[in-house]
């Protein structure tokens, strides 16, 4: 096989799918836990927030100093990082648990960027889309089996966890450090290294009409996507026949099927195709409103919707992402994707801290309508700009 299923990349997809092996437990553990702790929503909420709040502020930070060092020096160090954090999920409680998501968000924003800016440097633009979603793919993966694991720890008593999460960190360091990477852009790494400052790019945020349009975009999808994340395994205690394993895992189980047989339909011409990401949000939307009916409607709209968030989030992030690599001018690129990665961890986060207290003062039927609200808000957005190829 070449290009983006050849045997080094396949090497990478396979580190990241064990690297968010942790999270995928995770994500499902901490709320069960927290409530069991006696923690309100908005608690519950800060906590899986502060993860990718941390994720957000460090990711173009570490588009410079990947740019600068190259991807596998930042990974190796990464992966330490990462095994600290998870060895302090197995010694502590909730607080514990709020400094470990912060040192697993500074991990996560270089590992995803060495990753990722690794697959675009190395692959030629025919092969960007494919690769973007490859790596997308493997990261959901964990997602199919990792909430029911979380469930059955959970209800053993956690006396398992601790021994999980260094099990996978030994296994993440191993295979992280035998992983290889070639970039294609080594002389400009010499080259531009201090051009600028990470703090002036902010403001190509609102700048950049290409990145200001993908990042509200990606923003706001992923409010939606937090909101899932955090509230899910509370909101399938309160339904008759509802299960947030089945749930996270039939979601996660539509993203890897879709993005892997999806793959080459994703944009990769460096136009914006309207038509297409209206629809995408269309279905969050639709699968957002699913959820909150499901409370009176039956488990039925609650596992439609599984199916319908999946889809969503395997089609907007590759796209946007895609289109980036094509618009955004290519000396700045790193960081500007950096800052582009950082609002679906700001919105990530935003999820679980803004949603909590709608869900605390409502219900969690009524903070999934406001999702769905969202969503098609940017159904309208997304039409804007419609004419701005290159």
């Amino acid at each position: 096989m070449k290009g983006a299923l050849s045997w080094p990349f396949l090497r990478l997809y396979i580190l990241v799918l064990f690297y968010f092996s942790a999270n995928a437990i995770l994500n499902v553990l901490i709320p069960l836990q927290g409530k069991e702790w006696g923690a309100s929503n908005t608690a519950i909420g800060l906590v899986m927030g502060a993860y990718l709040f941390t994720t957000m502020f460090f990711r173009p930070w570490a588009g410079r100093i990947i740019q600068k060092h190259g991807p596998i020096k930042v990974l190796r160090i990464i992966l330490v990082l990462n095994g600290i954090a998870l060895a302090i999920y197995a010694v502590s409680g909730l607080g514990g648990y709020v400094l470990a998501r912060i040192l697993q968000g500074v991990s996560t924003a270089f590992f995803s960027m060495a990753l990722q800016i690794g697959i675009i440097d190395a692959l030629p633009e025919k092969d960007r889309s494919q690769g973007i979603s490859l790596y997308s793919l493997f990261s959901y993966i964990p997602g199919i089996l990792g909430p029911l694991a979380a469930v059955a720890i959970w209800q053993e008593g956690m006396d398992s966890f601790g021994w999980v999460m260094i099990g996978i960190a030994v296994v993440t360091g191993i295979v992280g450090y035998s992983a290889k990477m070639e970039s294609g852009e080594a002389e400009e790494q010499s080259g531009n290294t201090e051009r600028g400052h990470v703090l002036a790019s902010f403001g190509q945020l609102v700048k950049n009409p290409f990145l200001f349009k993908c990042s509200v975009l990606m923003l706001a999808s992923s409010i939606v996507f937090g909101a899932f994340t955090t509230f899910i395994p509370l909101y399938a205690l309160q339904l008759d026949g509802g299960s947030a394993g089945v749930f996270l895992m039939m979601q996660a189980a539509t993203v890897v099927l879709a993005r892997f047989t999806l793959r080459k339909h994703v944009p990769s011409d460096g136009k914006w195709h309207p038509v297409f990401v209206m629809g995408t949000f269309l279905l969050l939307a639709l699968s957002a409103q699913s959820v909150s009916f499901s409370s009176t409607g039956g488990a039925a709209y609650f596992y439609a919707a599984a199916i319908g968030i999946g889809v969503a989030q395997a089609l907007i992030y590759p796209t946007l992402t895609t289109y980036l690599t094509f618009v955004l001018p290519k000396a700045d690129r790193n960081v500007l994707l950096g800052l582009f990665i950082a609002t679906a961890d700001l919105g990530v986060s935003m999820g679980g801290v803004i949603m909590g207290p709608i869900a605390d003062l409502t219900s969690y039927s009524k903070m999934y309508m406001v999702c769905a609200g969202l969503g098609v808000m940017m159904v309208g957005f997304s039409y804007w700009g419609r004419n701005e190829n290159v």
